[in-house]
């Protein structure tokens, strides 16, 4: 109509255009760039410590990254890759020693199937396995932080603090503990979001990379408990509670069937938990497993033998620490990480308190707690953010130099 100032359907769909996002500003983008920053910084600190290395029982005197990012338990998982576990457990004074059967073959198969599309040896192969793994964990985490109401500038930072975490070293090193954490933060995303049935291969797999199915399983339990104990201020339609009950079991199963597998093959039905034994015996001696006794005894050990002081010091001290650890769990902030996350925190640390004997391993044991850095990133204080940071960054340096560099006859392994 002449005259009509109604505009042409062009010009009025551009006028309601939302803004082009920026690609820099896409929190995969930042997350990712977090990740890459972290990794440089820990890169120039491990070839540090390896120019400065000296011979040791795995490489020469300065040896170059890979072959020193492939020490330690790197090689029992090269051996796990390249021959298998042993039909026989070795055995020396009538007690099983240190064999390959202690470590889960889910990374190193892993490793074994890159060296096959890749054509690359194992040092390289084991390096990259870690580091992409680790960086779909470090993205997988943000979504999770965000999942549970933490807000982007949290979550962002919680990221920062996982990146940048002492022992995160090991997301570049040949370990599982990539690989597996990439696994638990997608585990713990879905069982958040209760889409229970993408956590059945997810599970399965988390079961043969690093041992703690029944700590996940104890956590599934509790989540379902849970929501039965709520079903009606929020509902639990029946199909979830078969998934849930089912995934439960199902966990627990997949918990048990690397010993099972061990205990098969080997024609020893303690042929896992033996071979687990065989790390401690150099502390304590032989012994056998009697849960929720290892730390009593490692507390006890620590006290007389490092500390020069009475037994029992040591083991109040311990439990002076994990009674503050359980106070702490139901504070206001760790309480904002959501009922799920505290139920795996929980299980995850009465499945330590079972099974592990603490030594210098300890803090590689605790990652699978890395949902508390969500609490720790809460503080907005630019200062606090700036220090915690610091201090992380000095704590890797001396993660690094205790545990992963080897000093002579090392007893005090990552």
């Amino acid at each position: 109509m002449p005259g009509s100032a109604v505009p042409a359907p062009a010009e009025e769909e551009e006028a309601v255009a939302p803004p082009a996002i920026l690609w820099w500003s896409r929190w995969w983008v930042r997350v990712l760039a977090i990740f890459l920053a972290s990794r440089v910084v820990t890169t120039v600190i491990l070839l540090i410590f390896a120019a400065n290395q000296g011979k040791n029982p795995w490489t020469g005197a300065h040896p170059d990254y890979f072959s020193y990012a492939t020490i330690w338990d790197g090689l029992w998982y090269n051996i796990v890759a390249g021959w298998g576990y042993p039909a026989t457990l070795p055995m020396s004074d009538g007690h099983v020693t240190e064999n390959a059967w202690a470590f889960l073959p889910g990374y190193p198969w892993l490793v074994d199937a890159v060296m096959f599309v890749t054509r690359l040896p194992w040092s390289p192969a084991a390096v990259l396995v870690s580091f992409a793994c680790a960086a779909g964990a470090a993205l997988v985490f943000y979504r999770l932080m965000l999942r549970v109401g933490l807000g982007a500038s949290t979550s962002l930072f919680a990221v920062v603090l996982f990146c940048v975490a002492p022992v995160s070293p090991l997301f570049q090193l040949a370990y599982a503990e990539s690989f597996y954490l990439l696994l638990l933060t997608t585990a713990l995303l879905l069982l958040v979001e209760r889409r229970y049935g993408w956590l059945f291969p997810v599970v399965l797999v988390m079961a043969f990379t690093r041992p703690s199915g029944l700590a996940f399983a104890l956590a599934v339990g509790l989540h379902v408990v849970y929501r039965w104990v709520r079903r009606k201020r929020e509902p639990f339609p029946i199909r979830e509670q078969m998934l849930s009950a089912a995934l439960a079991v199902f966990s627990a199963v997949a918990g048990l069937a690397w010993p099972a597998i061990a205990a098969v093959a080997t024609g020893s039905l303690t042929a896992y938990t033996d071979t687990e034994l065989a790390w401690r015996a150099p502390y304590i001696g032989h012994t056998h497993l009697v849960p929720f006794t290892p730390w009593f005894q490692g507390a006890d050990w620590w006290a007389k033998v490092m500390l020069g002081i009475p037994g029992w010091v040591g083991i109040a001290a311990m439990v002076l620490i994990v009674a503050v650890f359980a106070v702490l769990l139901f504070s206001p902030p760790v309480r904002r990480l959501g009922v799920d996350l505290r139920f795996w925190i929980v299980a995850y640390s009465l499945y330590l308190l079972a099974v592990f004997f603490p030594q210098s391993s300890t803090f590689r044991i605790l990652m699978p707690l890395f949902p508390l850095l969500g609490v720790v990133a809460m503080p907005k204080s630019r200062v606090y953010r700036v220090a915690i940071v610091v201090l992380f960054l000095a704590l890797q340096v001396g993660w690094i130099a205790i545990c992963w560099g080897v000093d002579g006859a090392d007893w005090s392994p990552p």
